[in-house]
């Protein structure tokens, strides 16, 4: 087998695959050539090359997100490194594993207005788990001219420090410093950085590893709930007649189901879920807006809990936030192996387990059910609610609502749906879905900038079938996520095109105003036809809901080339039609 000859880029390579890092997606250049070459010359691993760096961290972040597993981005110096700071600050919040190796000159060369170089340490060091800063060989910088390297004190030092012993050695430092790196990827789920300096010759390569790194073996430890927490929430507990329990972004299948049917049974207990909850049952409440929008100040007075209990990731909903926010429960308790958000502003308990874990011990401990109409009385307002929704359906042209309405009904079971940012995600909340679903969103930061390339790495590595759904402004914003050569013949994509950012016309401002549709609507003329000529997706059309149904009846099925479906919609009334909707739930 083919190596680098460099020890550095063969200890980088070979600790990937002692950790079970598969899935490599390099973006092309010189410095990091080097890692390429051990990458790629390994049956191991399976590499993909995406030019954009941006659009390669989200793809990656896709893979990882599907695989719930590490994988890794690789690029040369320079502003190449900086492009994957938006992916790499979502898969932070968003507690993805996603571990980054970017090449960086020699120390003698930065800082001193070298090519394709910047201050690559720690640069990601506000929303990263762990950046590792490697040292290059010994055998490497023999060829750097000691007399150069003088004017420039801590060169001076570093060499200094080096010959006289008074560091570990290089090898020892570099094999710690990335498993350390890589062990907080596996065992936190976050980004790490890991930076490797490389000197020339670059693409030299020999045919026996000159290095054996060995791999740390570390696996997290099962947090037990403390006996003093327990007692505390269970006198919580029993005293309380109203418990709401809110659930943010959540895998798939993450809660077993003994868990939600004892809860259901509880009259004091109401769950609250969103489209990105991936949680179904009969008597839980999806669709938060639907049911809460319309309240009242007395109304919203009733909603407030006695205890809120909160898992999973960000909560999309703004009103439910700001209904809690203004009506504080007495007891918020969070429940997550590693933080806490404060959303609410009244975190009592940060409770450091699993959910299963939490109801685990909690739940068997509880001898009674406190008398309660607090979900009865929700459940008749959530089935008034379903009832005003399905009416107004009938009341209102074709616009942006009735595009969810009939494409969310269109999807098959067993279907992976990615959902883009901004009105996508938040249009999609107001439907229940197909429960054989699963739902995913980038809701880390909540950025338009990844989606489509994150849907994309999410159908490469899934064998179910991936459909996404996105505004015409974030499909053309992240339009280079098409340019690879791994794209599957079913990825399906639904681009709603209301000729603008349309969410800000619900919001509050000045419409209709040149400085509006410029500046914050931005309108444009723009459509996917040309870009899916170009990256070989089939194209369709519709402009009606009839066109529109028509094209869903074969869009899902098998075919020999990925589709894309554009449905333009009138921008001038999709606002009224939202903003009337939730006036007609009332």
């Amino acid at each position: 087998m083919i190596y680098p000859k460099i020890p550095l880029a063969q200890t980088v390579v070979q600790l990937c695959k002692l950790k079970g890092i598969k899935h490599i997606i390099i973006s092309p250049g010189s410095r990091n050539a080097p890692l390429t070459i051990g990458f790629t010359n390994d049956p191991y691993f399976k590499c993909y090359s995406i030019v954009d760096e941006r659009c390669a961290a989200f793809f990656a972040l896709g893979i990882a997100q599907q695989l719930q597993g590490p994988t890794a981005v690789v690029c040369t110096s320079g502003s190449a490194l900086l492009n994957y700071y938006p992916a790499v600050s979502e898969a932070f919040y968003s507690d993805i594993p996603l571990v980054v190796l970017s090449a960086d000159r020699p120390k003698h060369l930065v800082g001193i207005g070298d090519g394709q170089t910047i201050n690559q340490k720690y640069v990601f060091k506000n929303h990263i788990l762990y950046s590792a800063n490697l040292k290059l060989d010994l055998k490497d910088e023999k060829n750097v001219p000691l007399n150069e390297e003088l004017p420039i004190i801590k060169n001076l030092e570093d060499k200094l420090e080096r010959f006289l012993g008074l560091q570990k050695s290089i090898q020892s430092h570099n094999e710690e410093e990335i498993n350390v790196a890589i062990n907080h990827a596996l065992i936190n789920n976050g980004p790490v950085h890991i930076n490797i300096p490389f000197d020339e010759p670059l693409y030299e390569t020999v045919n026996a590893l000159s290095v054996s790194p060995e791999a740390d073996d570390v696996k997290p430890k099962p947090r037990a709930i403390d006996d003093y927490t327990l007692k505390d929430c269970l006198e919580y507990w029993n005293a309380s007649t109203k418990k709401m329990i809110l659930v943010g972004v959540n895998k798939p299948n993450n809660i077993e189901k003994k868990w939600l049917d004892e809860l259901a049974e509880d009259d004091s207990v109401i769950i609250f879920t969103e489209t990105t909850s991936n949680l179904h049952h009969k008597d839980i409440f999806p669709s938060i807006d639907q049911i809460i929008a319309p309240l009242n100040a007395q109304k919203e007075q009733d909603l407030q809990p006695d205890i809120l209990i909160t898992f999973g990731g960000l909560i999309v909903s703004k009103k439910i936030k700001a209904i809690l926010r203004k009506n504080k429960p007495k007891q918020h308790w969070h429940i997550d192996v590693k933080k806490a958000n404060d959303t609410f502003f009244c975190l009592t308990k940060h409770i450091e387990t699993t959910p299963n874990q939490f109801f685990e011990t909690l739940l068997p401990k509880i001898t009674h059910y406190v008398k309660s109409d607090y979900k009865d009385n929700w459940a008749s307002i959530k089935q008034q609610r379903l009832k005003k929704h399905a009416e107004y359906l009938n009341t209102i042209p074709f616009s942006d609502f009735t595009f969810f309405n009939s494409v969310l009904k269109s999807i098959p079971n067993n279907v992976i749906l990615q959902v883009s940012n901004s009105s996508a995600i938040r249009y999609t909340q107001l439907f229940n879905l197909n429960k054989t679903l699963e739902v995913y969103c980038n809701r880390g930061t909540s950025g338009i900038d990844g989606s489509t390339s994150t849907a994309i790495g999410c159908a490469v590595s899934n064998i179910k079938q991936t459909v996404f759904i996105t505004g015409d402004l974030s499909f053309l914003y992240d339009s280079n996520a098409l340019w690879n050569n791994y794209i599957p013949n079913n990825f399906r994509i639904i681009v709603i095109n209301n000729r603008g950012g349309g969410i800000f016309r619900i919001l509050p401002g000045h419409k209709n105003t040149e400085n509006f549709d410029t500046y914050f609507e931005t309108n444009h003329h723009l459509t996917a036809e040309h870009l899916s000529k170009m990256y070989g997706f089939k194209y369709e059309t519709a402009t009606n809901v009839n066109d529109l149904e028509d094209c869903l009846k074969t869009f899902y099925k098998k075919d020999k080339q990925p589709k894309l479906l554009e449905v333009f919609t009138p921008k001038a009334i999709n606002d009224e039609i939202l903003l009337n909707y939730f006036e007609y739930l009332k």
